[in-house]
């Protein structure tokens, strides 16, 4: 079983300006157009991280649609209907999330902040490159699974939320 769209997959980070914009990026890299992704957060910044998106274009990676979101975007009837949320942060996760279009499967994916780093540039950018080769690995990863386990993944979580209910 395949799905006849792309999985569509929202990362989620507090702010919304590095991790999970490279994530979406990454995403849409290494997912040849088998998924759509979106990343918001619940206290977007006004502007993502500028380091973060010197790296992401160093590597190749397209910016210019790269920039935080308020997650309200993804809830009601005229938003996407997500198959995959993934949190990329402790605080996104550990908020109460709003219910979601699509009813999708939700994971963690803890990465270290680098914005929290108060260093200097070169220690900025040293974190997050070592941050930005984990969510790498992890989107790779996600991206190996085959179309047919995601839609499993997807259907699995759609009947334990009917079953539930």
């Amino acid at each position: 079983m395949t799905p006849d769209h792309p999985f569509k997959v929202l990362f989620v980070c507090r702010r919304n300006a590095s991790r999970s914009l490279m994530a979406e990026g990454l995403l849409r890299k290494w997912g040849m157009g088998r998924f759509e992704t979106f990343s918001a957060g619940p206290d977007p910044r006004e502007m993502a991280d500028p380091i973060t998106l010197d790296l992401l274009e160093k590597v190749g990676i397209e910016t210019d649609t790269l920039r935080p979101k308020h997650w309200d975007l993804f809830t009601g009837p005229e938003a996407p209907a997500l198959d995959f949320v993934f949190f990329v942060c402790e605080e996104a996760a550990a908020r109460p999330a709003p219910l979601w279009n699509g009813n999708p499967m939700q994971a963690t994916w803890r990465f270290p902040d680098p914005l929290a780093l108060e260093g200097s540039e070169t220690e900025r950018r040293a974190l997050l490159n070592l941050v930005f080769g984990m969510v790498e690995r992890r989107v790779k990863i996600f991206c190996a699974l085959p179309d047919h386990r995601l839609a499993r993944l997807t259907a699995l979580e759609a009947s334990d939320i009917a079953l539930a209910g």
